[in-house]
């Protein structure tokens, strides 16, 4: 299995970015799919997550900013990320859940079978 994800950058606060990952060797419509980011010195945690069926949730800091979406038919999923703001600054990780249901997507990082390798995004104030 192999998740690659690409699009992070150098962006200005108030800016947009779009991340994709790249999902391959798996059955991509029976796995939940969330995106995580890290900050230099603080925990990984979740920003959004998807489920099989499209089901979306959001962490409170990014609501109204961030979108995740997928394309089970390109095996991608998607985080657009609009209004960003210079705390937004981490490396973002695609990670996949095996997923039993159409609305169910996992809260914990232990419950994610499979981590892409990260892409930096830098928002500059």
């Amino acid at each position: 299995v192999l998740l690659v994800e690409s699009g992070g950058g150098l962006v200005q606060a108030g800016g947009s970015l779009r991340l994709s990952c790249a999902a391959s060797g798996l059955t991509f419509g029976s796995y939940a799919m969330g995106w995580y980011r890290q900050a230099p010195g603080k925990e990984r945690e979740l920003v959004a997550r998807i489920s099989r069926g499209g089901t979306t949730y959001y962490t409170e800091s990014v609501k109204g900013r961030f979108t995740i979406s997928r394309d089970n038919v390109k095996n991608m999923v998607y985080l657009q990320m609009n209004s960003l703001k210079p705390e937004d600054t981490a490396v973002y990780y695609c990670a996949a859940a095996y997923s039993g249901t159409y609305y169910w997507s996992p809260r914990n990082m232990q419950e994610y079978d499979y981590w892409g390798q990260g892409t930096q995004v830098t928002v500059s104030s």
